[in-house]
């Protein structure tokens, strides 16, 4: 029988779930909403990880161009046999290092580790709609992960003698065709790897859709009693928008990727056109494919991606800056029209990395001026953000740092675009490292630090102990100094013509002055992958040995701060909390504390904490 809370009636009574009894139910194929926040984290901490150490191996290449390194005969002894990075190796590690952190870390995270986590707590619910959904999801995805590592190493499982000099496919993290639809014609890697790389996406895709119907149901249907749309937290409205955007776009990309293997599996012509030339020869007769096709299918998807990626930052950065700012949140339902308005322009502007393909000039000029728009509303949330911070009494804690250094690097990323949304700058810029600068900082470092943030704020209510401070500090500073090191010299290497996605630039004499430049972004490189290694040791040390924490250590105003730390298996004991409040009441004149539980009665005192 459900417990009744006295002061809630029946409007506070849920059912109370006991928790499962083994170990395996409870710790792998668990149903718990937190198990399986925490399973999609460890899978992204694994995957960047796995990311960072690639795009080691390619500053190496980078920095040092073919120098021999002992280790990489041990690592890769196929492909590089002799000790060094060809340029067909280069860019199978370019492939599984952009396609690792675009999915399975940028994506997983942010949306499958802290959404599925604190989604339900900060809605009052006892897990998500359809825990079953959510288990299969993230089994999907782990399968689609261990997919694409068998594409990345097949050569090392099954020994083909075809592909001495390469480990996976060398299309790059967009695949475009047609090489990507050629098969081994095209080069090493291309043909079965490619087949891997496109089935891992798939799955990826298919566990994506269902995780957004789960968030969709989940924050719609299932609100405590007094918890209104508009006394959300603004994490629940940048999961809610992601959820959509990944429900319309990846459905897209899902049906690309089944075309392609078609191309690639069954001798159609979806993206081949009619007497496609490789080396001299003609592959196969085909006709009426259209490579344009592909990269309208990947960039109807892709755009959408990047604020998939960077939306669930906001929304956290948004949540932590005014806990730590201690104000409410500066413009509180412009922040939520502006995350709305971000997702729905994102659709309509795919069309900017396709300026260089040779689309109608008037086509060119629409998605210019659309690409433009979406900068509003990403200033209206920088300038609330700013707004949030002035004149306030600050707490600078660790995730207090990241989300400052959030707002930093998506602005420092963001003025970039401006210049890419014009066509005529991007004609010149946009096969170089200009780009490679420009979305590194505003899709890759920026949501990083959002997560970095999330970790450092929500570690205390998910393993109950404190990460320590001082490291986390440090972290910080190294992390911070060391991504802007590396990513803006990118920006004037591109300006100063470097291709990107070229193994070496040092047969290249009119870029004989940037070889230093890429030395230095390498020692960079080599200083923010140590730093977190330092994040790393703090992550693991503090479930252990961390100071333990209180229900409320940051003195936070939301409902996954009502709750023991951590949480029980159920959350809220079998009785859902009734709201009264909006989710950032801070520094309310009047009220006893600095803060105001959404929990607290209005004009009632608010208990000492």
């Amino acid at each position: 029988m459900a417990e009744v809370h006295p002061a809630h009636g029946a409007h506070g009574e849920i059912h109370r779930h006991e928790p499962p009894k083994g170990f395996i139910r409870k710790y792998i194929f668990s149903l718990d909403h937190k198990v399986i926040g925490i399973q999609y984290y460890l899978l992204a901490l694994f995957s960047v990880f796995v990311g960072m150490f690639l795009s080691v191996l390619m500053r190496i290449e980078l920095g040092w161009p073919g120098h021999e390194w002992s280790f990489l005969k041990t690592i890769f002894p196929n492909a590089a046999a002799n000790g060094t990075i060809s340029p067909e190796l280069y860019l199978s590690l370019l492939t599984m290092h952009g396609t690792m952190m675009v999915f399975f870390v940028l994506t997983t995270a942010p949306q499958g580790g802290f959404g599925n986590y604190f989604l339900p707590i900060q809605i009052g619910a006892d897990d998500m709609a359809f825990p079953l959904l959510n288990a299969m999801s993230f089994w999907i995805t782990f399968l689609a992960l261990a997919v694409l590592i068998l594409a990345f190493g097949y050569t090392l499982f099954f020994n083909d003698p075809n592909m001495e000099k390469v480990i996976g496919p060398i299309g790059g993290w967009t695949g475009y065709a047609p090489l990507s639809a050629l098969g081994d014609a095209a080069g090493p890697g291309q043909g079965m790897g490619v087949v891997l790389w496109v089935s891992s996406i798939a799955l990826f895709c298919i566990a994506s859709l269902l995780g957004a119907l789960n968030f969709i149901t989940t924050m719609l249907n299932m609100r405590v009693r007094g918890l209104s749309l508009m006394r959300l937290p603004l994490t629940c409205w940048a999961w809610f928008t992601t959820a959509v955007l990944a429900l319309l776009s990846f459905p897209v990309l899902l049906a690309g990727g089944i075309l392609l293997l078609l191309d690639h599996l069954a001798g159609t012509s979806f993206f081949i056109p009619g007497g496609e030339y490789v080396n001299g020869q003609l592959i196969k007769e085909h006709s009426g494919g259209s490579p344009i096709l592909w990269q309208h299918l990947f960039w109807f998807f892709g755009h959408p991606e990047v604020y998939i990626a960077i939306l669930p930052g906001m929304g956290l950065t948004s949540h932590v800056l005014s806990t730590f700012a201690r104000k409410p949140i500066f413009g509180y339902r412009a922040m939520v029209y502006a995350i709305f308005a971000i997702g729905l322009l994102g659709f309509f502007v795919w069309g900017h990395h396709m300026f260089i393909s040779g689309m109608s000039p008037y086509t060119s000029i629409a998605f210019s001026l659309i690409t433009l728009t979406i900068g509003v509303p990403s200033a209206i949330k920088t300038f609330n953000w700013l707004g949030t911070l002035w004149g306030a009494r600050i707490r600078f804690t660790s995730p207090m740092l990241f989300a400052i250094g959030f707002v930093s690097l998506f602005v420092s990323g963001g003025i970039t675009g401006l210049f890419l949304g014009q066509t005529s700058i991007d004609i010149q810029l946009h096969d170089t490292y200009f780009v490679v600068g420009h979305f590194h900082l505003i899709m890759g470092v920026a949501a990083i630090f959002g997560m970095f943030a999330g970790t450092y704020f929500w570690f205390p209510k998910m393993f109950g102990r404190m990460m320590n401070e001082g490291m986390g500090k440090i972290h910080f500073l190294f992390t911070f100094i060391g991504v802007n090191a590396i990513f803006i010299p990118f920006h004037v290497m591109g300006m100063a013509g470097a291709p990107r996605r070229y193994a070496s630039h040092a047969g290249l004499a009119y870029l004989a002055s940037v070889m230093p430049l890429h030395r230095f972004i390498s020692y960079m490189v080599f200083i923010t992958v140590g730093a977190q290694l330092i994040f790393l040791f703090n992550l693991i040390w503090s479930m252990f040995k961390g100071k333990k924490a209180s229900e409320n250590p940051w003195e936070a105003t939301t409902l996954e701060w009502t709750i023991p730390s951590p949480p029980p298996h159920d959350n809220f004991a079998g009785i859902a909390p009734v709201v009264y409040r909006g989710p950032y009441e801070f520094s309310v004149p009047g009220a006893p504390n600095d803060f105001s539980m959404q929990t607290d009665p209005e004009g009632a005192e608010a208990p000492g904490h």
